[in-house]
């Protein structure tokens, strides 16, 4: 009998061994809260459920709530700053309400193909991550959602087409109202949580956005007309509160940084692979699309560049305009790019 116990010994010990590790990595286990507008099912929260699961195989549980149940962007941010929340996955919209220079990504009519915009965006990124640091959020990775184009009930073809629309502006980005409203035109401030209903009342008539955004929350449906003309990248990040990763244990950092940066890749990659997918879809569906003139093309690049010099210093700060314009100057003196694409 007490050859027997004495046999088992070392198998209890390492049992109890095994039962208490399993409890201290329970008890260990770091739980993040992430916000995002993005719905349920959409590639942008397919990407985020997928690193997710790598993150619980680190020891940290991701809590995903998507399609904007936290609020719009500024309220994603606000709960992040209060500690409600942890991580966000947001656009230049949300990232400016920690830092405006992020916007310098997604001036309109600034950057004419990916390979611009991703050249002027590797240039700032150092930069555009120190600065959010310092406001104690730390970026996991950047992504995207595509082109930004216009919806309308009827299409906008022009300048003088958009200012006989209603159409929406993020309600929180005053600089940007008082900017379309000095130049004639007639934005209707509202949350992006509140774009679907206030098109079925009829108080706004076209919205901008990407094809995937504009088909993911059906938006397209109400506005039918698409115009084809890319006017901004709408460029994005996922970020966490630098107090969230502190609670991170050492250990599963590394993991954890590499899921997201791997995310962060998809984020580009699919949303790419996605955007004329998407415009297809909306078309079987009833959406009608229309391209530009080099004619029109040219109103609406006079236009934007033309308020540039109100963009900088309000919507984003001088210095980080200016950083922008010389890199996207940069790439295009390297390359000779300068036809839309």
């Amino acid at each position: 009998m007490f050859s027997s116990l004495k046999k088992m010994i070392p198998t209890l010990a390492l049992a109890f061994w095994a039962a208490s590790t399993a409890l201290f990595a329970q008890e260990a286990a770091v739980t993040l809260k992430l916000g995002t507008l993005a719905p349920e099912g959409t590639v942008w929260d397919n990407i985020m459920r997928d690193m997710g699961d790598q993150w619980k195989a680190a020891g940290v549980k991701l809590e995903i709530y998507p399609g904007g149940v936290l609020g719009d962007e500024p309220d994603i941010v606000t709960k992040m700053r209060i500690g409600q929340i942890q991580v966000g996955v947001l656009t230049v919209v949300g990232l400016a309400q920690i830092d405006k220079g992020v916007q310098a990504l997604s001036v309109p009519m600034m950057y004419k193909s990916y390979a611009e915009s991703d050249y002027v965006r590797k240039k700032m990124q150092p930069l555009l991550e120190k600065r959010l640091l310092a406001q104690g959020f730390k970026v996991l990775n950047w992504g995207e959602a595509g082109w930004v184009r216009f919806f309308g009930k009827t299409p906008i073809l022009t300048p003088d087409d958009l200012k006989k629309a209603k159409f929406f502006v993020w309600g929180n980005d005053k600089d940007t109202l008082d900017i379309w409203q000095s130049a004639g035109f007639s934005p209707i401030p509202l949350a992006a949580t509140d774009i679907l209903p206030n098109l079925q009342t009829g108080l706004i008539n076209s919205f901008d956005t990407t094809p995937i955004s504009a088909l993911s929350f059906q938006w397209f449906a109400l506005a039918p007309n698409m115009t084809t003309l890319k006017w901004a990248p709408l460029v994005g990040a996922t970020i966490i509160t630098t107090k969230a990763w502190d609670r991170i244990p050492e250990a599963s950092r590394p993991a954890v940084l590499e899921a997201a940066e791997k995310a962060g890749v998809r984020f580009r990659d699919e949303v790419r692979a996605g955007e004329d997918k998407a415009i297809e879809s909306m078309k079987k569906l009833g959406l009608k699309t229309y391209d530009t003139t080099p004619e029109q093309y040219d109103e609406w690049e006079k236009l934007f560049t033309s308020v540039y010099p109100q963009i900088s210093g309000t919507v984003v700060p001088e210095d980080m305009m200016d950083m922008a314009i010389k890199y996207r100057d940069e790439y295009r003196a390297l390359h000779k790019e300068a036809a839309p694409q």
